[in-house]
């Protein structure tokens, strides 16, 4: 009995995160588009790894397990739009100057098909990498083990199964590739 409520009392707090719930208090009085660094300083002192310059215009939806600290690397001058949702049951790498849309979803945990009795079979988890300068469109998701090439764009409303090439344009659902984009130079070679 003593075992099964211990079982319970941990799944049922698992969720928990002392020093995300501080940092969300912190920035809680803040209208949206006030205090975007401001945001990003408070995930900042919660233990996330957040590049400098790195915008969040609302506080994103952050879920997963205890030690959600360690599993987010966010890079330089990113930006983060309204509502989006990071899930980290496995980690997520965002390299510099990326751009998040509205509602953008990254979606490292999903479930195996299960039997008739239950399709949501057993959780898996993935990591998902999002390449430097990638765009992503309001309300993508991108689901579990997935990377984004660096300079992609994934278009809104698009759902990416699988890995998206660098310097291309993807969008649809499943997401597609729409056309090549190709690279252009940096600011700092011209």
């Amino acid at each position: 009995m003593m075992i099964e409520l211990t079982r319970l009392l941990r799944e049922e707090t698992d969720g928990f995160h002392g020093r995300l719930l501080f940092a969300r208090l912190l920035v809680a009085p803040l209208p949206i588009h006030v205090g975007s660094r401001l945001r990003a300083s408070a995930l900042r002192l919660a233990g996330f790894r957040i590049g400098r310059g790195t915008l969040l215009w609302g506080m994103p939806t952050i879920t997963g397990p205890r030690d959600l600290y360690r599993r987010l690397m966010v890079g330089r001058e990113c930006w983060f739009n309204l509502g989006c949702v990071l899930d980290l049951g496995a980690a997520i790498t965002i390299g510099d100057r990326v751009a998040l849309g509205h509602q953008v979803m990254l979606m490292t945990t999903s479930h195996e098909m299960g039997p008739a009795e239950r399709r949501a079979g057993a959780v898996y988890a993935r990591p998902i990498s999002i390449g430097a300068g990638a765009w992503l469109g309001a309300r993508c998701t991108i689901l579990p083990g997935v990377t984004v090439g660096a300079g992609a764009v994934v278009a809104a409303g698009a759902v990416v199964t699988a890995d998206v090439a660098p310097h291309t344009l993807v969008g649809g659902v499943p997401a597609r590739l729409i056309r090549e984009l190709g690279s252009l130079p940096t600011l700092q070679a011209l």
